[in-house]
């Protein structure tokens, strides 16, 4: 395969090194979100955001049908908060501060495979 920065697998090793991540979200034409991630291969319904998280980017995409975040396990300035409740079924449920929306949300164990095998304790994010 040739090196090209664009390639799945550097753009999972990308992923996995960067304090910041850009995180790119669509709304198929079923009205669920699916985060876009092409090197996964797991099934494709893995990817959905559910229990929460669709509505918060229901809320951030302002009716479009794509929706990129930044985000951060470091603070940044006028960020949503998710702060880690406690595991649950693979993946975490997060308290959401500083979001009208949802006070809660439930991302899955496809979080572990973004953060190279773990559920961070916080994350932020802002619109991209």
């Amino acid at each position: 395969m040739k090196n090209n920065k664009n390639c799945p697998i550097n753009m999972i090793n990308k992923l996995k090194n960067k304090i910041m991540k850009n995180l790119k979200f669509e709304k198929e034409s079923d009205g669920k979100w699916y985060v876009v991630l092409p090197e996964w291969e797991g099934a494709h319904n893995e990817l959905e955001m559910v229990a929460g998280a669709d509505f918060l980017l229901d809320y951030l995409s302002k009716d479009k049908v794509t929706c990129e975040l930044n985000v951060s396990e470091e603070p940044l300035e006028n960020a949503i908060e998710l702060v880690k409740d406690r595991n649950a079924s693979g993946g975490a449920v997060y308290m959401v501060k500083n979001c009208p929306i949802v006070a809660q949300v439930w991302l899955c164990h496809v979080t572990k495979f973004v953060y190279d095998g773990r559920l961070p304790d916080a994350l932020y994010f802002i619109p991209n």
